[in-house]
């Protein structure tokens, strides 16, 4: 069983390789990139497709796993997530693809390395503001090398800063939302792995999205965890619970603020 010590070491070495490949194979396409459009209707580019190709190639070299990556069949990652259980790397080559290719300077490499379907080892990487979150497991969380959170978050839900997706949520809590605010702003930035992010660096003060898949959050959830900060499925299911299932989530930077958030928004769901 590796140390604590052992474990960041790892972070910081798969967070060196994170920033390499994304220099290699996203930013020289930034801007160049045509869109297209999957099955789902959601986006892709020839920048998410090179990326994950890279990714797949060098993660299992780095620590044995297969690579379970967003741009595959819903059969290839529900195979790869019963067989993992031992190694599995969870990965989004490029987390916000419609900032990416409108050129919006918001998006972000998300990666996970899963034990036992639990995540040890994240990192997510804006390669534009070269902003670099990385955690291990027992061991705290880091922005380019500062231990997160930043600053000293929010008290109380009347004072806070909130990340809020409106179009996933029902629309009655969004009208609550909308209506009767109880914080005291709120901002949406369009990558679900930032807004992770930006929770545990006390950026955001709480957060709620309707919808995430598993690879929007294995790596933001663990950097969230290791900084202090607090999350859980909106409908109080098991935020792990595979590849196929969209989860909506709450979190907030401490615990405390986090039970504060939940509750008014369990008693408007």
């Amino acid at each position: 069983m590796p140390t604590a010590a052992q474990r960041l070491a790892r972070a910081r070495a798969l967070e060196s390789m994170v920033r390499d490949i994304a220099r290699e194979e996203i930013l020289p396409r930034y801007l160049k990139s045509a869109r297209s459009r999957k099955a789902d209707g959601s986006l892709f580019t020839e920048a998410d497709l090179e990326s994950q190709h890279r990714f797949t190639e060098e993660l299992p070299r780095f620590l044995p796993g297969a690579v379970l990556g967003e741009e595959m069949t819903a059969t290839e990652q529900a195979h790869l997530w019963n067989e993992g259980g031992r190694g599995l790397w969870c990965i989004d080559p490029i987390d916000g693809t419609t900032n990416f290719a409108n050129g919006i300077p918001l998006f972000a490499v998300s990666i996970a390395y899963l034990i036992d379907h639990a995540p040890v080892l994240g990192v997510v990487y804006n390669p534009i503001t070269d902003e670099s979150f990385y955690a291990a497991h027992g061991a705290g969380a880091f922005l380019n090398g500062a231990e997160l959170p930043l600053r000293q978050g929010a008290t109380t839900l009347r004072d806070a800063v909130a990340g809020v997706d409106f179009k996933r949520i029902s629309h009655h809590l969004g009208d609550e939302l909308a209506v009767r605010p109880p914080y005291y702003s709120q901002r949406n930035f369009g990558s679900s792995a930032l807004e992770w992010c930006f929770v545990a660096a006390g950026r955001l003060d709480v957060y709620l999205h309707g919808g995430q898949m598993l690879w929007d959050y294995a790596a933001g959830r663990l950097i969230l965890a290791e900084a202090g900060g607090h999350a859980e499925a909106l409908d109080g299911g098991e935020l792990m619970a595979g590849p196929a299932i969209k989860r909506g989530v709450i979190a907030a930077v401490t615990p405390s603020l986090f039970a504060e958030w939940s509750a008014w928004i369990k008693g408007r769901s």
